[in-house]
C-alpha cells in the first residue's frame, strides 16, 4: 500500500524537512479536519474552526472563503451532483462561481443529502426538506439531529438522545430512545449500526433492539459506508467492519493518529484527521 500526506505547496509526499516558498514547513496545514470530499478536479477539506479548503490537482491549497461566515465552524461537506455543500453552525451553504451562497436554511446543520431530488438536511431543530425552494421543518422538530438515511422502506433518523424511524409502509414513527445520541449512521451486512457521542458502535438486532458496543479504548468518531466496505473512523486510526463468528469486528486499515472522514476515489482513500492533515492510502 503507499501512503502519504499533502504538501501545502504542491505534492503528496512524507518529507518532513520540506519548505514551502513561505518559509512554512510543507505540513503546517494540520488543522482539525472534519470532512473530506473528492471531485474529478480536486479535494476539498473542510475544518470545524479554520474554514473549507481546496487541493488542486497539482497539490495547491486554496482557502474557499467567499461568501461563508468568518465565524462558521464547518462540520460536513457533502458533493451531489458535482455541487459541493457546507454544514455550518452558521446554515447550510452551497459553492457556486468561485463563492458560498446562503440556501436559505439559516440554522446550525450537522448533514446534507440529496434524496429523490428533495436535499435534505439534519439541524440543531429536527430534519428539514427543501420543498419548492422553501425549508420546511420535516421531522423530530424537538430534537437535535445528526445525521440521517434512506432505506427502501425506511427513513432512519439519529438524533440527540437516539434513533427515530419512520416506516414508509406502514406511515408511522417509531422511537428509539438509547440515551445516547446517534452522531453517525450506516448499514452493515442488513443491520442498522452507528456512532454514539460517546464512541460506542450501536448495533441494531433487527428487532428494534440496538447494542452498545466498545472497542478497547477507541472512540468512534463516525461511521462510512463506501461500495461494500463499511468503515469506522476512531481516535486510533481508520478500521474496517468485518463479521467474524456472527460478532462485528475492526480491523485496523491507518493506525497512528485520529480520523473522522474517509472518501475513497480511484483506488485511494483520503483521511480527513485531527492532527495529521489530509492523508491517503492507496489500497
Amino acid at each position: 500500500m503507499k501512503e502519504g500526506r499533502f504538501n501545502q505547496n504542491g505534492h503528496p509526499g512524507n518529507t518532513a524537512n520540506k519548505i514551502n516558498h513561505e518559509g512554512k514547513p510543507w505540513n503546517w496545514m494540520l488543522f482539525p479536519f472534519s470532512s473530506v470530499k473528492v471531485s474529478q478536479e480536486s479535494i476539498i477539506a473542510a475544518s470545524v474552526g479554520y474554514g473549507v479548503y481546496e487541493i488542486d490537482e497539482v497539490g495547491e491549497w486554496h482557502k474557499l472563503a467567499v461568501g461563508l461566515p468568518a465565524q462558521a465552524s464547518v462540520n460536513k461537506l457533502q458533493l451531489h451532483s458535482g455541487i459541493l455543500h457546507a454544514c455550518t453552525s452558521e446554515g447550510l451553504f452551497m459553492y457556486e462561481d468561485d463563492e458560498w451562497v446562503d440556501t436559505g436554511l439559516a440554522v446550525p446543520c450537522f448533514q446534507y443529502r440529496l434524496l429523490g431530488g428533495i436535499g435534505y438536511a439534519a439541524t440543531e431543530y429536527g430534519l428539514w426538506a427543501e420543498i419548492r425552494g422553501e425549508w420546511q421543518k420535516f421531522a423530530c422538530p424537538d430534537k437535535k439531529v445528526f445525521d440521517f438515511m434512506n432505506l427502501p422502506q425506511y427513513l432512519v433518523v439519529g438524533h440527540e438522545s437516539g434513533i427515530a424511524l419512520y416506516d414508509r409502509f406502514m406511515d408511522e414513527w417509531a422511537e428509539f430512545e438509547l440515551n445516547r445520541a446517534v452522531t453517525s449512521l450506516s448499514v452493515y451486512r442488513g443491520h442498522l449500526i452507528g456512532a454514539s457521542d460517546k464512541g460506542e458502535l450501536l448495533v441494531g438486532d433487527k428487532r428494534g433492539r440496538f447494542e452498545r458496543v466498545r472497542f478497547g479504548g477507541k472512540f468512534i468518531f463516525s461511521v462510512v459506508s463506501i461500495g461494500i466496505d463499511t468503515y469506522a473512523c476512531t481516535d486510533h486510526g481508520l478500521f474496517r467492519l468485518s463479521m467474524i463468528h456472527g460478532r462485528i469486528m475492526l480491523l485496523s486499515v491507518k493506525l497512528g493518529f485520529p480520523v473522522t472522514d474517509v472518501e475513497l476515489r480511484d483506488g485511494r482513500l483520503y483521511m480527513a484527521t485531527l492532527f495529521q492533515g489530509i492523508q491517503y492510502l492507496d489500497i
